[in-house]
């Protein structure tokens, strides 16, 4: 392993002492992999070597890159690579590995605030909630989850990372440890919602718990916790049977449910709440969803419009 490689190791280590999320972890030591893969192909070995003009030529580098079908990488994506490469050489100025840090005044891609590619009608909710088959162990657990990501709008991950003791029945609240950067959230969630994880709880987790009982609330068929790309089999399961064609799966009840919360009233900040976003920027994209829908009502019902 080279002396490269090695302080990667060491960042990775030290933001997961950070308590930063795996898939964080993950995406930061790909990022870094690559950046270390290009400089050896120039013979840039040692990081001290490491200047601000080589970045930004490697930013360019990056921008200039095609992927296999022929399409750049988004700016999310070029801001994410080079996010990555900037908290490095932080780290590694902070740490004295390097005499200064020559990423300091790198200067990101812009963000993109895209609007949600697709937004679920409070009918197709209504119609997504009602599908499971609550007759079936497997259905009042897929209940629980589809009305859990609807009233809460948490991410996938938080999610299957939820414990059984997260819940606050009395208080009507799930507390959010593992949130997106680390940080923690208190929710509130709706009763209907309490009513099918209560269900779920105490008649048909206790079928699934094999072995050691960790707490995670929501267990698959195999005792196991759901994993992202098993939640998200199980939400495209039930949108295919509701015969919605969008994109998306758990996310997008998460954006149904700012969507809604906003269309009826909801303050900006509240939604920045339940969302888990730390800039109100990022929450305003929902804002140009609901103007989108009033913009419809406002050309259908005014009389001169």
């Amino acid at each position: 392993m080279s002396d490269q490689n090695i302080y990667v190791k060491k960042f990775i280590s030290y933001l997961t002492v950070k308590d930063y999320a795996e898939e964080t972890l993950e995406k930061r030591e790909l990022s870094l992999n690559r950046f270390i893969n290009w400089c050896t192909d120039r013979d840039i070995t040692d990081f001290k070597l490491i200047t601000r003009p080589v970045l930004e030529s490697y930013q360019r580098h990056l921008y200039y890159l095609r992927k296999q079908n022929g399409q750049p990488l988004s700016m999310a994506t070029q801001r994410a690579h080079l996010s990555a490469i900037r908290s490095f050489f932080k780290w590694l100025a902070r740490d004295n590995h390097i005499l200064y840090n020559p990423a300091a005044e790198l200067e990101l891609p812009k963000r993109q605030q895209k609007l949600p590619r697709a937004i679920l009608s409070i009918e197709d909710v209504q119609l997504l909630l009602s599908l499971p088959d609550t007759s079936t162990p497997q259905g009042i657990r897929d209940r629980a989850i589809l009305e859990t990501l609807y009233s809460t709008g948490i991410r996938r991950r938080e999610l299957s990372l939820l414990k059984v003791q997260d819940v606050d029945f009395k208080a009507g609240t799930v507390f959010i440890k593992h949130a997106k950067g680390g940080y923690e959230r208190l929710l509130p969630i709706g009763a209907t919602a309490l009513k099918w994880i209560d269900k779920y709880l105490y008649d048909i987790r206790p079928l699934f718990v094999i072995g050691p009982d960790d707490h995670i609330l929501f267990l698959t068929d195999y005792g196991e916790p759901f994993i992202k790309t098993r939640l998200s089999f199980l939400v495209k399961k039930y949108l295919k049977k509701a015969d919605i064609n969008k994109e998306g799966a758990a996310h997008l009840l998460r954006h149904a449910m700012a969507t809604h919360m906003l269309d009826n009233g909801a303050n900006l900040r509240h939604v920045q709440e339940m969302l888990g976003h730390q800039q109100l920027n990022t929450t305003q994209v929902y804002t140009r969803v609901a103007i989108r829908k009033l913009k419809e009502v406002h050309a259908n019902t005014h009389p001169i419009a």
